[in-house]
């Protein structure tokens, strides 16, 4: 039965009817209708940030931890939608369904340069998978549902839609609303059956064969599948850069992060294996860098990738396989039943079992646990007093490209990073994203100090919406990275590298939140563990030795020696 609304009323509608249950935003005169009718959206909780960047984070962070789509809402345009980019621009970046909505200007006045004019459908195209602006108030409903297929179909991305102000304020006839199951995509594409036999025939003929675990088997939740088909094969597991949760910790085929920021280990089996599975991984550019100094020349690569485009795009692939990643794994294990224990390849696994453990063993024996705080000793600390299973948010910087592998993820869906993007200022708005999806898991964010000055003004959000995370700002006065390369490859030429900061734990006091602080590693674990007891928001300063720094970007200053 039709009824009469006005635009702002029927984009919350839309909202409803996709089951949104939270909404990230800052207010703006730009889309007051649409507030005003969430007011009235009791199912739909909004939460009001003070900047768009971090809502968009938010977002993301929400939409990676439920497998939803998540949304946030800039009600200005103009500064309001601008603010919006690097956000989007990360979530493009890790496939990341982010709804994001900005108010617009009327469209009387589009190109008369009215008041905070900007052209938005230009401005958003490069950084989303698709851009809309709504033409009228009719329309609302249908680009909604456009907005949300289109974000949650593979490969998943960020999309945005423009709500011009007249559009939302225009009264218009609606039709019931269509539920989301009549218009969305329900099924994913598997593997041909003569290309899965083929892939079965190598792995099960292969003498040293590695599975490397990415994006398609941890978004997808596909963690049990990919372990199934390794032990299948009795074969070691890698996980690409970012994905150190794709299979967890514990099981024993699992072999930690590859490639330039992985360990050791899981670097040396990529480098070896006769036959590399990349399932659900671009092996793109943290996995490889481009080159054949992190991947054998000589390996026969089956590549799985739910994108095509992505298959054999930077290395040849002696098969490609256009599917589902985790619906590939468990035809393979079908497809292996019955095939033959191999006593090399056994032996390739037994071997590599010893070599992981002895590392494990070695990384806490060789942690460094003096004083000024160093990182090994730091992570060591995180490592035995993190809850099994907390969800971890990391920001760019050289303190955390270290800490994505020396920490252990002990169930899937634990780790969140911006590593495609690089993004410094990622950590804690992602934190706040996925505490408000998953409600009930400890998250710890880690930060540098120059990042956690980025956005502490979130502090208040959490507060204010009793959004309880824990952040440990890993202080080391310096943008850490940039320092390191300036002492590595410019004769130590200081110049922007120092950060001055607050004590971060009196500033979150005087926020409302919870402070503490340590400036010995023997008050690292007892800091943490009050904060995550302590049934506030919290942040933990850390001292970190302001000379514990590691250019990982070595090969970017080849040029300059050294």
């Amino acid at each position: 039965m039709a009824k009469q609304m006005s635009g702002g009323q029927a984009a919350v509608e839309a909202l409803q009817v996709e089951e949104v249950s939270h909404v990230f935003g800052l207010i703006g005169s730009a889309t007051m209708e649409m507030f005003d009718a969430l007011y009235d959206a009791s199912d739909i909780k909004f939460i009001g940030v003070h900047d768009e960047r971090t809502g968009t984070h938010m977002a993301d962070g929400f939409a990676r931890a439920s497998g939803k789509a998540g949304v946030v809402l800039a009600g200005q345009n103009g500064p309001g939608a601008t603010n919006l980019v690097t956000g989007l621009s990360q979530a493009k970046a890790a496939f990341s369904p982010v709804v994001s909505i900005a108010g617009m200007l009327a469209q009387g006045h589009i190109y008369r340069d009215a008041f905070q004019e900007v052209d938005q459908q230009a401005l958003f195209a490069p950084v989303t998978k698709k851009t809309w602006t709504t033409p009228s108030a009719d329309r609302v409903p249908e680009l909604m549902r456009e907005a949300f297929r289109t974000a949650l179909s593979p490969r998943m991305g960020p999309v945005q839609l423009n709500l011009p102000r007249d559009v939302l304020a225009a009264q218009a006839e609606f039709p019931e609303a269509q539920a989301p199951k009549g218009y969305r995509n329900m099924s994913v594409p598997a593997g041909h059956p003569e290309q899965i036999a083929q892939a079965a025939k190598m792995l099960a003929g292969a003498v040293q064969p590695v599975i490397i675990a990415g994006g398609g088997i941890k978004n997808t939740r596909g963690a049990g599948d990919a372990l199934a088909l390794a032990e299948a094969l009795n074969c070691p597991v890698v996980s690409s850069p970012g994905h150190g949760d794709a299979v967890p910790f514990g099981h024993p085929l699992n072999a930690g992060q590859m490639g330039p920021r992985g360990n050791a280990v899981a670097s040396r089996l990529v480098k070896e294996a006769d036959v590399i599975l990349a399932l659900g991984t671009r092996l793109g550019f943290n996995a490889t860098f481009y080159t054949y100094d992190n991947i054998n020349r000589d390996a026969q690569i089956i590549q799985v990738e739910l994108e095509p485009t992505a298959i054999g795009r930077f290395f040849p692939v002696a098969l490609g396989i256009w599917a589902d990643a985790p619906t590939t794994a468990r035809q393979l294990v079908d497809a292996l039943e019955g095939a033959a224990k191999r006593a090399e390849a056994d032996a390739w696994t037994k071997a590599f079992q010893a070599e992981r453990q002895a590392f494990l063993a070695t990384r806490d024996a060789e942690a460094v646990e003096t004083n000024p705080i160093q990182p090994s000793g730091l992570f060591k600390a995180l490592r035995g007093v993190l809850p099994k299973d907390a969800a971890i948010t990391m920001d760019a910087g050289t303190l955390c490209l270290q800490a994505t592998d020396a920490l252990n993820y002990h169930q899937p869906g634990s780790l969140f990073t911006p590593l495609d993007f690089g993004l410094v200022g990622f950590s804690f708005a992602c934190g706040l994203g996925v505490k408000c999806a998953q409600p009930e898991r400890p998250v710890v964010s880690l930060m540098g100090d120059g990042g956690f000055g980025m956005t502490v003004s979130e502090l208040s959000t959490a507060v204010d919406h009793g959004i309880n995370t824990v952040t440990v700002v890993m202080n080391n006065k310096c943008w850490g990275a940039e320092k390191a390369y300036q002492r590595d490859f410019f004769n130590g030429r200081y110049i922007g590298a120092d950060v001055s900061s607050p004590p971060f734990d009196k500033l979150a006091e005087l926020y409302g939140a919870k402070g503490f602080r340590a400036d010995t590693l023997a008050e690292v674990a007892p800091a943490i563990e009050a904060a995550l007891a302590c049934g506030k928001p919290a942040v933990v300063d850390v001292a970190v030795d302001p000379n514990a720094l590691y250019s990982f970007r070595r090969d970017s200053f080849k040029h300059r020696g050294g």
